[in-house]
């Protein structure tokens, strides 16, 4: 890693830069849509930003969790959370250059949901979180907060392996042991028009203080 990386992770540097922003939330909590607004809201106001979304099915790696997740393909529970954490790995170097650049990157799911739902299986959750260590840490965690009896009555529920109501309300429990400082807990049942002002406020506060010289930090480490 170069000098002016590493000083960046060890908080010495004062650079502006782009914001890491993630939103997080059970499946149909409306991440897709906020995420899609948030973009939109922040290239209005003239800023560099982009949409990421996690698991990317476009890499090699991400095409074996996308075969997975759509039942085509059987895989042990560890396997497939160190393919999760892989996906984000393969990205982590983009990431850290775009955000140094300027650009603010806006992630429909990142670490939390790996180790929530990995835990959610019975996997422990320490080892779940263990291969997500020293990836960034978001400036800014939006976490779309709904009851997962209501997240099921939305349209296209069940597509997936993971859309089962009493695994995602395991899932629930865990994203609330994972939760921490850098969450903003919104509630998910409001009208969009109101979730997308509430978001809007807290990402361009987060922005704002990441281009004033926040330095980058890397998740869960001591």
């Amino acid at each position: 890693m170069e000098q002016s990386s590493m000083n960046d992770l060890n908080g010495v540097s004062t650079e502006a830069r782009g914001a890491l922003i993630v939103l997080e939330g059970l499946d149909r909590s409306g991440k897709t849509s906020q995420s899609s607004r948030l973009l939109s809201y922040l290239e209005g106001l003239g800023h560099s930003a982009e949409l990421w979304r996690f698991p990317d099915r476009t890499t090699s790696v991400g095409k074996m969790i996308s075969s997975y997740l759509s039942n085509e393909s059987q895989l042990d529970d560890h396997t497939i959370h160190l393919l999760f954490s892989a996906n984000r790995w393969e990205k982590k170097s983009l990431m850290e250059e775009k955000l140094k650049s300027g650009t603010s990157l806006i992630v429909d799911r990142y670490s939390y949901s790996g180790v929530a739902f990995s835990s959610a299986k019975g996997l422990d959750i320490d080892w779940c979180k263990a291969p997500e260590i020293g990836l960034l840490a978001p400036d800014l965690v939006i976490y779309l907060n709904i009851l997962p009896e209501k997240a099921a009555e939305r349209g296209g529920y069940g597509g997936e392996r993971y859309e089962k109501l009493e695994f995602q309300k395991k899932v629930a429990a865990y994203y609330q042991i994972l939760r921490d400082a850098s969450w903003k807990v919104v509630d998910a049942l409001l009208p969009i028009e109101e979730i997308e002002k509430q978001l809007q406020v807290a990402v361009l506060d987060c922005v704002k203080a990441c281009q004033g010289g926040k330095p980058l930090s890397c998740l869960w480490s001591s």
